[in-house]
């Protein structure tokens, strides 16, 4: 069970010139450093709630989606990470905290700096 102190954050990539291949190797790249981080608390793909019909899958994977737990304590410095590893990547960031969401667009490395300022302001509250 997941405590109320836990923040989820939402990764989306959505660079317009890479095709879902491209999009789904940067996630899979970030989910993997994210697994490294001891500060999250859980980091997974996003599974589509209506998969196309005739999947056979369980789940279908969202391309270029990861979400993660992190506690609020650690949020900061998980924050601090995903800018230095997704400057200047188009992005969507949707952090959820104290049963509030901020979701913020970047596509430049300006624009990530002010996100995730904005995230850390958001979280700290």
């Amino acid at each position: 069970m997941t405590e109320i102190s836990n923040v989820k954050l939402t990764i989306a990539f959505n660079d317009p010139d890479l095709d879902n291949e491209e999009l789904e190797e940067q996630a899979q790249n970030l989910l993997a450093q994210l697994k490294d981080l001891d500060e999250i608390e859980t980091v997974d793909r996003v599974l589509d709630p209506n998969p196309p019909a005739g999947n056979k899958a369980v789940g279908a994977i969202l391309v270029g989606l990861l979400t993660a737990q992190v506690n609020k304590e650690n949020a900061q410095k998980v924050m601090g990470f995903l800018g230095d590893r997704l400057g200047g990547k188009p992005i969507e960031l949707e952090v959820e905290a104290n049963g509030k969401k901020l979701k913020v667009k970047a596509h430049s490395r300006e624009e990530l700096e002010a996100a995730i300022k904005a995230a850390q302001d958001f979280v700290m509250v």
